[in-house]
């Protein structure tokens, strides 16, 4: 293992081990489609032992992989790689080996060096106490961590924290000092009220920190979650806008639901004018994509209200704040969704926790679902599927094809087509070689034509799947709450893996540069295919 690891070291230093970083969720397309051009990934690997005293796994137990290190007891989000780091959002378990740090059950960022899973630098996002939320409202899961998938770009790293920031972040971590303008870093990571920190090369160093409640007037709910879009100048992200505890009403209904910032300041370039607010059902998670539409780039993203929406990119960054210009929005629930016998359906009908719901868990229910979703755009169209939050249990979804290249209210004349046997789904798609891969909730794996929503097959996963099918090397990778399964790629998907983690896999696998990263809820693995030592 200690061989394997010093020459896959040398190889990364000496830029040669091919292939592509995946900077961004989405990788390099901004459209988001879950593909990667990575060759020679291995069809199975072998996770290991868990050490004696807990810390990690025991290298001589695995195969297939170079290194496997624990971040925390939620892995929410999906790594990103770059520039020979690998970037990961978690909770801030791992604080109790720090005495500088006492854990608040906020988030971290973690930087790793992509050769050997060493830690670089680690950022800590104190939790956000009551008293810095809009009217003290309710913002309870902050524990889950840092659910974004961070976005790297230019030395710089860019995700929205457990404390519905948006922060920037230095590559190399104050190793090599502060860069500023943001000085004040032992402060931030103690948390407000509390004795700054004493930093050391190994923390985070911040550029600088937009924060979403006190600047947009937002009210987070449940979690702050989204993974940030990176176009040029520009970053968009949703706010994470949310009901307040009782999920009777947006205690902030005026408050964006979408907006761009510049990411050399951090200074507001735009929102949306929507007031989603108004009419939302849950909360704003929909990460946003981007495709050039006829030579008019588009950037789009799944509301709470259940559209998808599509609004020009800015091309220069503004003096001040502009509006976005809406471009299209799609309504991804039909009326049968939405009423029943001429009356609206509670959006809260349909979660199965309440006593008089008549959601029996069993994927029939028949009522409205919010995006939460990527928007997928693939060669002039955009797929996106409804779903509501896991919590609210199994019910009928959609996944919906649009052309892109529609304006103004396009429900009818931007539906290509709809597939109604999809329960309610979190995942976005993965297209490759004609073939589309579609997953529920519920853990059916579909493979489809995306020209016309035709099925070629179903595959029953058994589990409850949050994360997105990923395809690369002739393979798909899905993880669940029980396996992380390997398929063969292609209209009829062949199991090829069935691999048990230690506990749930809740996010999306990535690859770079010859290999593959997964992640279960506590531990992340860089798998690469072994080769035998030479002769």
């Amino acid at each position: 293992m200690m061989i394997r690891t010093a020459l896959a070291a040398a190889a990364l230093a000496c830029g040669l081990a091919g292939g592509n970083d995946w900077p961004q969720w989405g990788g390099n397309d901004p459209g988001r489609n879950m593909v990667s051009p990575e060759k020679d990934l291995p069809a199975s690997f072998e996770p290991g032992q868990k050490q004696a005293d807990g810390t990690g796994i025991d290298p001589a137990t695995t195969k297939n992989v170079r290194w496997a290190v624990r971040l925390g007891s939620y892995i929410y989000g999906n790594p990103t790689v770059a520039g020979g780091k690998v970037f990961a959002g978690t909770d801030d378990t791992l604080l109790a080996g720090d005495r500088r740090f006492q854990r608040s059950r906020g988030g971290m960022v973690h930087c790793l060096d992509e050769a050997t899973g060493a830690t670089l630098w680690r950022l800590v996002v104190p939790r956000r106490p009551p008293e810095r939320l809009p009217k003290e409202e309710h913002f309870s899961q902050q524990h889950f961590g840092t659910c974004s998938s961070p976005a790297v770009a230019d030395g710089r790293v860019f995700l929205m924290t457990s404390a519905c920031e948006i922060v920037c972040l230095d590559v190399d971590g104050l190793a090599d000092g502060n860069d500023g303008p943001f000085m004040n870093e032992g402060q931030y990571m103690a948390g407000a009220g509390k004795k700054p920190v004493m930093l050391e090369p190994t923390d985070a160093d911040i550029v600088w920190v937009f924060d979403i409640v006190d600047e947009l007037g937002v009210c987070p709910h449940d979690a702050a979650s989204c993974s940030p879009l990176i176009d040029g100048r520009f970053l968009y992200c949703v706010t994470s806008n949310g009901v307040e505890e009782k999920h009777t009403h947006c205690p902030c209904p005026d408050a964006p639901s979408f907006f761009c910032l510049d990411t050399q300041t951090g200074r507001l370039c735009a929102v949306d004018a929507e007031r989603m607010g108004r009419r939302l059902w849950h909360c704003l998670w929909s990460p946003p994509s981007m495709g050039i539409v006829n030579g008019r780039k588009l950037v789009f993203f799944g509301g709470g209200d259940g559209l998808c929406y599509a609004f020009d990119a800015l091309a220069e960054v503004p003096e001040k704040p502009v509006e976005l210009k809406k471009v299209w929005s799609y309504d991804c629930n039909p009326p049968h969704y939405r009423f029943r016998d001429g009356q609206p359906i509670p959006y809260y009908a349909g979660d199965k926790r309440k006593k008089d719901s008549p959601n029996k868990d069993d994927g029939t229910y028949l009522g409205p679902s919010q995006i939460i979703a990527t928007p997928v755009f693939h060669e002039g169209r955009v797929y996106v599927a409804i779903g509501q939050d896991p919590a609210h249990g199994r019910g009928r979804g959609l996944l919906h094809c649009i052309d892109a290249a529609k304006t103004g209210d396009i429900t009818e004349s931007g539906r290509v087509w709809s597939f109604d046997g999809l329960e309610r789904s979190m995942s976005s798609v993965a297209i490759a070689d004609g073939v589309l891969y579609a997953v529920d909730f519920a853990g059916r794996l579909h493979s489809m034509d995306p020209a016309t929503g035709a099925v070629h097959a179903r595959v029953e996963l058994n589990a409850e799947t949050w994360g997105t099918p990923f395809v690369a090397d002739g393979k798909l990778f899905i993880g669940t709450k029980k396996y992380f399964h390997v398929f063969s790629a292609g209209a009829e998907p062949r199991e090829l893996a069935r691999i048990a983690l230690g506990s749930p896999s809740y996010g999306t696998p990535v690859a770079a540069n010859g290999t593959l990263f997964v992640a279960s809820e506590r531990y992340l693995w860089a798998v690469e295919e072994e080769t035998a030592p030479a002769q």
